[in-house]
């Protein structure tokens, strides 16, 4: 008899562990697995932050982030990431993209500032400069494209050109015209002697176009929730019977626009900077904690969705949200000062889904919770039946 229940007890117990198997295999989307293309902007300008590799730790253990970019390719940063699993993205500074275009600096940048880090830093990209086209300077804009091919070619000399890629981001200034998006072309100048021959740069060397769309910078009392993704009238385009229910697809469809106008529609685009400030001016509409926490927080569901954009359904975006950090000394008005998700004691300056605790299943969670302790209930009456 106790042979018997010994037998029938294993068959049950082994049952119960089949099916907890497969609610786990089929369990629903997690905040983590959500949040997969989500990176952050780490900005350093600032006399309070902590030490990088607190941060890198932080990131790596307590956050979902799965990729950083930042502003310069400082060591001390670099080292930090090593081995944490995080995509990274370094800059070339504006200043120097005149001397990038010269190969044996080029060269020596890489092997200075990529070649001692791989492979424990996951390095993923080179951005040469930052929104390099709306600076109005001459010289750095007509190095731009040499820059960046001759770090390419720098690259491809030390057999890192696969894994390491090179791009610049753009603001939206370099459209001459957004809405509504379908008639959206890139500013006429740059268009054809800058823009066309970097993107058949990107295209051949498999490289993504960046921009930086920012719904909060057009943003108004009349349409802060068509920014904030919120329920809406939308926006009607009337040359593709299209409605925008949302301002940033509207900003990167107009972005896809201009890419087609110049047979470039493949390029994969990457959002290298969106967010939206917890705090600003007296006079500024919509900056707080809670709408920074909505925009945020809606953005990271949207571009995670899959559902893509109205010119682009079924396509997801590499997102890096700005900023990691409040950044206390950078200039200009207060809003610039306060796009960071975090307070440099690394604790959430709002609500956002993107810390770990956050990554229980989204749905019943507790019917979980409630099965697995029925099953150590009954593996202790079995225990006590043999």
């Amino acid at each position: 008899m106790e042979q018997t229940h010994l037998v029938v007890a294993s068959i049950l117990n082994g049952t119960l562990l089949l099916i907890a198997f497969a609610l786990i295999q089929g369990k629903p989307i997690t905040e983590a697995q959500a949040t997969a293309r989500i990176g952050v902007n780490y900005g350093t300008v600032a006399n309070n932050l902590p030490p990088p590799s607190e941060v890198a730790k932080f990131l790596s253990k307590s956050t979902t982030i799965n990729r950083v970019r930042i502003f310069d390719a400082n060591p001390e940063i670099l080292h930090a990431f090593a081995n944490t699993g995080i995509q990274v993205t370094i800059t070339v500074p504006n200043d120097q993209i005149p001397q990038i275009t010269n190969l044996t600096f080029a060269q020596q940048w890489v092997k200075t500032n990529v070649q001692p880090f791989l492979p424990a830093t996951k390095l993923i990209r080179i951005l040469v400069g930052n929104e390099v086209l709306s600076t109005a300077n001459k010289l750095l804009i007509s190095n731009l494209v040499p820059a960046m091919q001759t770090l390419h070619v720098a690259l491809v000399t030390a057999s890192l050109d696969n894994n390491v890629k090179v791009s610049t981001p753009h603001s939206l200034g370099i459209l001459s015209n957004s809405s509504p998006p379908s008639s959206a072309k890139f500013r006429q100048g740059y268009d054809m002697h800058i823009i066309k021959p970097m993107l058949s740069f990107l295209k051949d060397s498999d490289a993504p176009f960046m921009v930086n769309p920012y719904p909060f910078f057009g943003s108004s009392a009349t349409n802060l929730d068509y920014a904030l993704f919120r329920t809406n009238s939308g926006v009607f385009d009337d040359n593709t019977n299209l409605r925008y229910t949302n301002m940033l697809d509207a900003q990167l469809d107009a972005v896809y626009s201009a890419l087609k106008v110049l047979g470039f529609e493949d390029v994969e685009i990457v959002i290298a900077e969106t967010g939206w400030p917890s705090q600003g001016d007296p006079a500024q509409i919509g900056v707080d904690r809670k709408i920074a926490s909505e925009y945020n927080g809606n953005l990271m569901r949207h571009v995670n969705s899959g559902i893509g954009t109205p010119l682009m359904p079924n396509r997801t975006f590499d997102t890096y949200i700005f900023a990691l950090f409040d950044e206390n000394l950078k200039p200009g008005p207060t809003c610039e000062r306060n796009f960071g998700l975090f307070w440099p004691n690394m604790t959430l300056v709002y609500d956002v889904p993107i810390m770990r605790n956050d990554a229980a299943v989204v749905g019943d969670r507790h019917y979980y919770k409630a099965f697995f302790s029925f099953m150590i209930v009954f593996n202790f009456i079995c225990t006590l039946w043999v």
